[in-house]
């Protein structure tokens, strides 16, 4: 008998588990896979992303980006960075947030697959393990007039990094006593012309999520 009530309380835990566990309707033409949640009946709420006008967009601590795609095989998103306040200045238009900060609590971090391009920096990075020489790839990619980042070419210093350890875990700091401006690509062929570089992004991982305890 006992264990009949056992059975029985198990499977109800797991039925309110599963009904907990719904998909998400799609977000415009994207699918929203499970964890990912864009309202409180459906996907885990600690994963939560919103859909805006059928826009998936993923909050940071102080900001919010526009997410291009969604990839659940891999348990990754790319986000969009910022672009810069304006056409006559090589600022981020985050540089108010210091740039991408993600909350280190949640189940999401920064992949090791995105290079970033870092523009307007100041003396301070040429003591970082960042490459910061002439031939960096920030030049090739500010020299280029595919590039968006054209009003960049004339400013200080430039830095380019792969990202991956603690350090960027979690963020892609710009701020005035560093670098105030950047861009990123996942996954790029530093080989490949400018006119042929993907379009920015910065991939994101998510954990997967906890089996329920039962």
């Amino acid at each position: 008998m006992k264990l009949f009530i056992f059975t029985a309380a198990a499977l109800l835990i797991c039925t309110g588990f599963a009904f907990s566990a719904k998909q998400c309707e799609d977000c415009g033409n994207t699918s929203v896979p499970y964890p990912l949640s864009t309202g409180p009946t459906c996907g885990d709420q600690s994963y939560k992303i919103r859909c805006d006008a059928g826009t998936l967009l993923f909050d940071t601590v102080n900001n919010t980006y526009a997410i291009t795609s969604v990839n659940p095989s891999t348990q990754r998103l790319v986000i969009k960075p910022a672009t810069l306040i304006s056409n006559a200045t090589c600022v981020a238009s985050d540089i108010i947030h210091q740039g991408i900060q993600l909350n280190s609590s949640l189940p999401f971090n920064v992949t090791s697959s995105n290079t970033i391009l870092y523009f307007n920096c100041t003396d301070n990075l040429l003591l970082s393990p960042l490459n910061c020489t002439s031939t960096s790839l920030c030049h090739v990619y500010a020299n280029d007039s595919s590039g968006t980042v054209a009003q960049c070419k004339d400013a200080r210093l430039c830095c380019t990094f792969r990202t991956g350890g603690s350090s960027t875990s979690y963020m892609i700091r710009v701020r005035e006593s560093g670098c105030s401006a950047y861009t990123s690509f996942v996954n790029l062929d530093p080989n490949l012309p400018v006119d042929k570089w993907p379009q920015p992004g910065l991939e994101i991982q998510w954990e997967s999520p906890r089996e329920p305890i039962i």
